[in-house]
């Protein structure tokens, strides 16, 4: 049986001749838009993997990977080496107590230092001789027909002459009688001592002077041939005894 066929109206379109046009161009839109989205994605992967600074992710995961590797790779090295054995060291390391036995320099110059000792002043005699070193030119006793009253002691002139022991000046000055320039000093204790024929005279009446202290200086003023001390004790004023046993007894010996 022959099928009827449709019945065309003439207001109807005839798809028969369009339908192939209309799918043939559908596909060709679909492969002209799939090529372009295939050109976007190859040109974002160039951008990624030539763009470092806008995109540091990939470069930080390939530094973590490589992070990984390194540890992984020490801690198979560690184990490595733990189980290979180690030769005992020829020089063994001295004990804590083996060293503290040694003192340090420091402790050993402590120990070495001694005290420094104390310097001590001697004291000074009671009494000293008026012009240590001096020669004997005379002593007491009689000389040309008269009484010499006291020892003559000869050093250049101008030497320093000292009070042989301490008391208070009585008299400073020329002493007449042919004395010159003389000291009288007042001990205290009944005796004086007279100093005489000095070129200067380095104390004045009423000072106090020690034992060994400058009173002045020797000359030859008065009666006097040179340059001398004539040193006189007198047991009161004027009352001249023997200087050599007087100042014996008392540890100074004047040489007569």
């Amino acid at each position: 049986m022959q099928e009827d066929s449709p019945v065309q109206n003439e207001n109807t379109p005839d798809t028969s001749q369009t339908v192939p046009p209309r799918r043939t161009g559908r596909r060709n839109r679909l492969i002209v838009l799939g090529a372009a989205a295939l050109v976007a994605l190859g040109l974002g992967g160039v951008a990624v993997a030539t763009s470092g600074t806008d995109h540091p992710a990939p470069a930080a995961v390939s530094l973590d990977a490589q992070a990984r590797a390194d540890s992984a790779s020490r801690a198979d090295r560690s184990v490595r080496e733990s189980s290979t054995p180690v030769a005992p060291s020829l020089s063994p390391t001295p004990s804590p107590s083996a060293v503290s036995a040694s003192p340090t320099p420091a402790k050993t110059a402590t120990a070495k230092a001694k005290p420094k000792p104390k310097k001590t002043t001697k004291p000074t005699p009671a009494w000293v001789d008026p012009m240590p070193g001096a020669a004997i030119t005379s002593c007491y006793g009689q000389r040309w027909g008269t009484l010499h009253a006291g020892i003559d002691l000869a050093l250049p002139s101008g030497t320093p002459i000292h009070a042989a022991a301490a008391g208070t000046v009585t008299q400073a000055g020329d002493a007449a009688d042919g004395y010159g320039n003389s000291v009288f000093i007042d001990h205290g204790n009944g005796y004086l001592t007279h100093y005489a024929h000095q070129s200067r005279i380095a104390v004045t009446v009423g000072q106090k002077v020690k034992a060994g202290q400058v009173i002045g200086y020797e000359g030859a003023t008065g009666d006097a041939t040179g340059p001398h001390l004539h040193f006189e004790v007198h047991q009161g004023m004027w009352n001249q005894i023997d200087p050599a046993p007087f100042m014996r007894a008392r540890g100074v010996d004047l040489g007569c």
